[in-house]
């Protein structure tokens, strides 16, 4: 095998970039291209080849010598391209084949890097304009990304650029109108009545793409939904049907379509869209029968009595599953809509010997501290977990029962006293998750404060109406998700929700205990009804 280095290697090389039948095989001149520039020793020969490349009659050459222009940079990126061949670059934006354009874009993106990419003047973005429609999809999307960083320099050619950019706009391609919008939001950052109108004018373009063949272009189309939903709620109303599930469909489409429909419930719809999510419910997929039950929940902060009796009626099923998720949904919708809580404690009523899972049962203990007075079996179903506590796996429900109980026996102390005691000497002297144990030592601590100290600690706020109803929230301004827009920002987002949700217990009033030297480090449970006698 010859030496790489050596010089008949070299004028190997040499020849066989200079022959006209290589230059005129694309395929077979970037192979020797792309082949020689990974070899170091034999870069600095391959320089001149590539400069001559540039100015070759035949496009195909052009195109590979602009890419291995990128390549060598990239390889070497401690050493300057020669500014000569970035003019060289330049000049080749002009290029009559498209496709050596774009390269040369992209070549100048990745040579310029460090220099914030290449420049953007007025010259050069109308004529990239002007020669949109000749590139292919992925030029144009790469053209249209290029020049978002071009602020035109007056109104008129604002929007004479806009007017080039119409068509592009409600393109059948997705890409391509995904780019051009991002572009209209980019320029118009200045003009919100501008870009309302542009949001309008794909909602055609949005609706084929979500009934496109292709699962990804589904998905990644539901989610630039939702980011214009948070400007203009009212975009698909119309067309809710649109975004019912396919009994075929992945969960993870059937999810999004959910959230979707959320947003565009109203007066008109809301039967049959709560018909439709409830036959979701009991999907085969545990996740998407969840995800249901939590957009029910959802919409019951705007129509709760339909809600309620939605997930009144899924309790009777008594699935694992289903009853774990409606009972965090309903734990969720009395936090916000507290008028609920009466319907909640009534449904409550036996749905414990159904749970199975750490989540549903934490929900169900913390509805049963909060509420325990209204619902008439709360004791006994404390009991049946405080019984259980050794063979509990669940950190989370240990110290969720540990304040329900505490709750309870603020309002229910005859019942209570008795388990309260049993569940602080097993967590004190038994437990080995120093979490638990360190709870359990507070809340005994905290009752030798006395009863009323207690309740400024425990017995904070049921709910927290200021979350609002879904129906007729303001619409936020496009520019607080403008730049996320055609990025993978929105498929990484779980919900468009602005607003936060609670999913544990509420907030604690904040408290201060005076110093006690008389507390005792030892664990004594009778002392329990002296406190709440007040000797």
């Amino acid at each position: 095998m010859p030496y790489l280095g050596g010089e008949e290697t070299v004028r190997e090389l040499r020849r066989a970039l200079s022959n006209p039948n290589v230059q005129s095989d694309q395929l077979r001149y970037r192979n020797t291209i792309l082949k020689v520039i990974r070899l170091p020793s034999l870069v600095e020969y391959v320089e001149q080849p590539l400069a001559a490349g540039l100015r070759d009659r035949a496009a195909c050459v052009r195109r590979v010598a602009v890419l291995g222009w990128a390549k060598l940079h990239n390889l070497q990126a401690s050493s300057e391209i020669d500014a000569a061949v970035v003019n060289e670059l330049y000049s080749l934006l002009r290029d009559p084949d498209p496709v050596v354009m774009v390269n040369c874009l992209r070549a100048l993106e990745e040579i310029l890097k460090d220099e914030g990419g290449v420049a953007i003047n007025k010259p050069i973005t109308h004529h990239l304009l002007n020669r949109l429609k000749e590139c292919d999809i992925w030029g144009q999307c790469q053209v249209l990304r290029v020049l978002q960083r071009y602020r035109p320099q007056s109104e008129d050619e604002l929007f004479d650029i806009l007017s080039l950019l119409d068509a592009s706009l409600v393109s059948p391609h997705p890409p391509i109108m995904a780019a051009t919008l991002s572009l209209f939001l980019s320029l118009c950052s200045g003009q919100p009545a501008v870009s309302l109108a542009a949001l309008e004018r794909v909602r055609g373009p949005l609706l084929a793409a979500c009934g496109s063949g292709s699962r990804e272009m589904r998905f990644t189309a539901l989610c630039h939904i939702q980011l214009l939903l948070r400007s203009i709620p009212g975009l698909m109303g119309a067309h809710y049907k649109r975004f019912f599930c396919g009994y075929a469909e992945p969960a993870y489409i059937k999810q999004r379509k959910m959230q979707v429909l959320v947003e565009l419930v109203n007066d008109e719809n809301v039967a049959m869209l709560l018909d439709e999510l409830k036959g979701y419910c009991t999907d085969v997929n545990a996740e998407t029968a969840q995800a249901a039950i939590t957009a029910i929940g959802r919409i019951g902060r705007s129509y709760s009595d339909r809600c309620l009796e939605i997930l009144t009626g899924l309790l009777g099923l008594k699935q694992d599953h289903i009853t774990s998720a409606v009972v965090q949904t309903m734990r969720d919708l009395v936090w916000v809509c507290p008028q609920c809580s009466d319907t909640v404690c009534f449904a409550l009523e036996g749905c414990e010997e159904t749970l199975q899972d750490s989540q549903g049962r934490q929900a169900l203990l913390w509805l049963l501290g909060v509420y325990g007075e209204r619902v008439s079996s709360a004791p006994y179903t404390l009991e049946v977990f405080i019984d259980g506590v050794r063979s509990e796996a669940s950190l989370g429900v240990k110290m969720e029962l540990l304040t329900a109980t505490m709750r309870l026996f603020l309002c229910r102390p005859a019942e209570t006293q008795d388990m309260l005691g049993r569940l602080l000497h097993y967590c004190i002297e038994e437990e080995t998750d120093m979490c638990v144990r360190d709870q359990a030592l507070l809340y005994y601590r905290l009752l030798h404060c006395g009863i009323e100290e207690t309740r400024k600690v425990l017995q904070g706020r049921r709910s927290d109406p200021s979350l609002g109803v879904l129906i007729g929230r303001p619409a936020e301004p496009v520019s607080q998700w403008a730049r996320s827009f055609n990025t993978l920002e929105p498929l990484r987002q779980g919900s468009i929700e602005t607003e936060s949700v609670s999913r544990g217990s509420p907030e604690h009033t904040m408290f201060d205990p005076k110093p006690n030297a008389d507390l005792s480090n030892t664990l004594d449970c009778s002392r329990i009804e002296k406190v709440h006698s007040g000797k």
